[in-house]
């Protein structure tokens, strides 16, 4: 199976909403797909579930359905991880629930990241907990594809997270904070992934299940751009001008080389426009924007909108699925 991560050091990008999105096409494609809300802000979760059922996954007290109940024997001190609860969305899509407390763990991840260095065993266990659940969640509903959110930080939850991922795309909007947090967020992967690599020749039990901390960067996408006569207004272009360049130097490490512009760069996997009503009404009916009828309100100008925004979606898991070297999906 292959995990992918969606990361980025800004929030408010849309991030979230585009896992939400690629989890459906990938279904609607023929994959089978676990999305895993491993942000504490549970923003994912919320998008698939409506208040009643999250209410019924967040009890007072325990929380054995959500990413909080897989990693609390853990927390606790009294064992390994549980199985994983993976809740329900269609035959092709399976959620790994987040959850507000999932916060509590950073500290722990914190304080085994250099016990690590000395050949702990409890401390490998803790930082490979997101990895081993979400890939148990995911033997368990047979599917292809992991499609991870993470939040917009660089704390030790994420690091976790992303350790745990063999992919990793990165959303960026046209601004100036996305690209400081591409100047973040490279040194960063590249540093997790050379301390990660350290840490794995200490590993005491050649059994545990550990990731490889490949985070291989798979490539960015621009999100919500404006757009006029099919070219991003000024306000956005200035700073779209700026992704390539930025991304070859700050993630790829390859600064010097030409870059070229977004719509030409072989990084770019993708430009989504800012679809505007559309996801309010998707939001209202809980549904992907592509998937809106005309019993929705996707009526007119509307409906054309939705049929563009299924080729933009469908193109883009088209193209990260030869990115990742994704294998055909199974016949259901």
């Amino acid at each position: 199976m292959t995990t992918i991560a969606f990361f980025n050091n800004k929030g408010g990008v849309g991030k979230t909403s585009l896992v939400y999105h690629l989890t459906w096409m990938y279904a609607e494609l023929g994959w089978k797909v676990v999305a895993a809300d491993i942000d504490p802000q549970a923003n994912l979760s919320s998008m698939f579930l409506d208040t009643d059922r999250l209410e019924e996954l967040w009890p007072d007290g325990e929380h054995p359905q959500s990413i909080l109940g897989a990693i609390r024997p853990i927390l606790r001190g009294i064992g390994d991880i549980a199985e994983p609860h993976v809740e329900d969305i269609s035959d092709g899509v399976g959620l790994v629930v987040g959850d507000l407390g999932l916060s509590s763990f950073e500290d722990k991840l914190s304080d085994a990241w250099p016990r690590c260095h000395d050949g702990d065993e409890s401390a490998f266990r803790i930082i490979s907990a997101f990895y081993r659940l979400l890939q148990e969640a995911a033997r368990s509903r047979d599917a292809e594809l992991i499609l991870m959110d993470v939040g917009p930080n660089l704390g030790a939850i994420n690091r976790a997270a992303i350790i745990a991922a063999e992919y990793v795309v990165i959303p960026l909007a046209p601004d100036l904070f996305s690209l400081q947090g591409l100047r973040n967020l490279g040194p960063t992967l590249r540093r997790w992934r050379s301390e990660w690599e350290m840490r794995l020749e200490r590993n005491p039990d050649p059994d545990l299940n550990l990731p490889g901390g490949n985070m291989n960067p798979a490539g960015y996408v621009v999100m919500q751009h404006a757009v006029r006569l099919d070219r991003p207004v000024l306000a956005y272009g200035r700073w779209m001008d700026r992704i390539p360049g930025e991304y070859r130097s700050a993630v790829l490490d390859e600064a010097g080389k030409r870059a070229s512009d977004v719509g030409k760069d072989p990084n770019c996997l993708a430009q989504l426009k800012h679809y505007r009503s559309l996801m309010p009404m998707a939001m209202e009916v809980r549904k992907p924007m592509f998937f809106l009828r005309p019993a929705d309100g996707a009526i007119g100008a509307h409906f054309n909108a939705v049929q563009e925004c299924y080729k933009d979606f469908t193109r883009l898991a088209k193209e990260l699925a030869k990115r990742c070297r994704l294998p055909e999906p199974l016949p259901r």
